[in-house]
């Protein structure tokens, strides 16, 4: 086609929409491909009119039961056709009747609501001589295409099978790709699926890297392969069992869980407790709709539970004292922008750091900002918490990161906003050198069981870590912790924290605390104050401990 032609028809297309309102919105990709005009832009017929708004009920019915016979079938191209994302859907389709061996596909569907079809699928998957009934139920939705008008299946990996989480996640059949294992906690204790829920992923890692090594034979399943690089595979259905090689672990059982009960009592929470004495995850849980494992590998801001590590900077810098000045004004500048406290705090021109830090005043921090250096809070936090380094947990981790950022972000550092990221396990560590003055690298696995080297830091001095400690006691008997930890007994200290994220309605929710010689900390994404969520949950897990 002419670029003059072109432009003669859109031009002609827009006349007919400003002209005719009423007829609604009219589709030109028939009139740009040669539907019924001519070449050069005249004659032919009228626009085809696109239908709008959403699926009739019988819209939702056909397309769904066109799509499940196509499916039944083993028709990938054809049910990917009617998908509003044929590319990503067919290859998952293909993989299905291919690559997982999964035949004789039968799919109920129950009552739509909708535009929802909730369904259910029965089938078999069978692989050299071996075969095994499968059953699960989905879901789709119908949704109106964009640009033809059409219902369509609105895809997601998810309609295929409800644990496919990725678009470029596939199904296999085969041989597992590592033997079994059987994870035991830190006294022998069986640790699966079933009865610790959000330790799935975490097992599933320590299957890809120690089943191998722990004396385990493979056997044959339905998986699920995940394009994402270094994650395990999860297994769906087992046709062959093989012999599970056992695998030591740190965890507690007991403390494992109080906190897999209490990240269930608010949505999309992590939690991480350590052993401070010898570094050894207790517990690790998650309560997320996409099963991910935040607690280990999220990279947020943490608020003002990062004021442990600001405080300890300021110390160690020779800038301040627990029982020096620290002055909680109503507001305070840096780089020409300005930081609030939260509302309702009174100032207090006269505040001690150990006060400033009990009330978890913002202001007090951000005054330092001009005095610390833009790489202080880096060094500290790397030198002496080992935040940055390369930490062998035994699974995969995030282990922190505190850029040396200048600017405003020297300030929204000192209260865990800016660059700064971290995760509940970074932050559990970090109280956890807070309480002993040594940094010991989290494990969640011996290190003798591979010989893996741990990461590295100074950690802090008895000076520093007495005042440390003084000041998240008094947190947490006289502070912004008082009401969540009350109850609780023994050597006892806390930091609450909220950090702003940017598209939601509240902040997110941080706690972190310790008792005896555990410390726990807890991030609940959209939870508010420190004390609203992630509180009670870290006190949860204290409690257990």
């Amino acid at each position: 086609m002419r670029k003059g032609a072109k432009a003669a028809i859109v031009g002609s297309v827009f006349a007919v929409m400003v002209g005719g309102a009423g007829y609604g919105a009219f589709n030109i990709v028939n009139a740009l491909n040669g539907g019924g005009s001519g070449a050069d832009g005249s004659g032919g017929s009228e626009p085809v009119a696109v239908k709008t708004g959403p699926p009739s009920g019988s819209e939702v019915k056909d397309t769904s039961a066109k799509f499940f016979a196509a499916w039944e079938k083993g028709q990938a191209v054809a049910a990917a056709a009617l998908t509003n994302n044929a590319a990503k859907a067919e290859p998952l389709l293909t993989s299905y009747g291919q690559s997982a061996h999964i035949t004789g596909v039968k799919i109920t569907p129950g009552a739509s609501v909708g535009d929802s079809v909730p369904f259910t699928v029965r089938a078999t998957v069978s692989y050299e001589g071996k075969s095994k009934p499968l059953t699960y139920k989905s879901g789709l939705t119908v949704v109106r295409g964009v640009t033809t008008g059409k219902a369509l299946v609105d895809w997601a990996p998810s309609v295929v099978h409800p644990e496919l989480k990725s678009m470029d996640d596939t199904l296999v059949t085969g041989s597992s790709a590592a033997p079994s294992i059987e994870a035991v906690d830190r006294d022998g204790k069986v640790l699966t699926k079933e009865k610790y829920p959000s330790l799935g992923p975490i097992l599933d890692q320590l299957r890809a890297k120690y089943g191998d090594k722990a004396g385990g034979t493979a056997g044959v399943e339905l998986a699920i392969r995940h394009a994402t690089p270094d994650t395990a595979d999860t297994p769906l259905l087992t046709l062959a069992e093989g012999k599970a090689g056992k695998v030591p672990t740190t965890l507690s059982a007991d403390v494992q869980a109080a906190a897999e009960k209490a990240v269930q009592k608010y949505n999309q929470s992590s939690v991480v407790a350590v052993k401070p004495s010898t570094g050894e995850v207790l517990a690790v849980a998650n309560n997320r709709t996409d099963g991910w494992n935040a607690a280990f590998l999220g990279e947020v801001a943490p608020g003002s539970t990062m004021k442990i590590v600001s405080a300890a900077t300021l110390i160690d810098n020779g800038l301040t004292t627990a029982n020096g000045p620290a002055p909680c004004p109503p507001s305070a500048v840096s780089e020409s922008q300005t930081f609030q406290n939260i509302k309702g705090m009174k100032p207090n021109e006269n505040a001690t750091l150990a006060e400033s830090f009990a009330r978890s005043c913002n202001t007090a921090f951000v005054k330092f900002a001009d005095e610390v250096k833009v790489d202080s809070l880096t060094n500290e936090a790397r030198d002496r918490f080992g935040i940055g380094l390369d930490w062998q947990t035994g699974i995969p981790s995030f282990d922190g990161s505190v850029p040396a950022a200048g600017g405003p972000d020297t300030a929204a550092g000192l209260i865990g906003q800016g660059q700064i990221q971290m995760n509940p396990l970074n932050m559990a560590s970090v109280t956890a050198t807070a309480m002993t003055g040594t940094f010991r690298q989290p494990v969640i696995v011996p290190l003798s069981l591979d010989g893996r080297e741990p990461a590295h830091a100074r950690g802090l001095s008895s000076s520093t870590v007495q005042q440390l400690r003084s000041m998240m006691n008094r947190t947490a008997t006289s502070g912004t912790a008082a009401e969540v930890m009350n109850g609780l007994s023994g050597r006892i200290g806390a930091k609450t924290g909220s950090a702003e994220v940017d598209g939601q309605n509240k902040s997110d929710s941080w706690f972190t605390g310790y008792r005896g010689d555990v410390a726990a900390a807890a991030m609940t994404q959209d939870g508010g104050h420190g004390v609203d969520a992630s509180g009670p949950i870290v006190v949860d897990v204290l409690q257990a401990g």
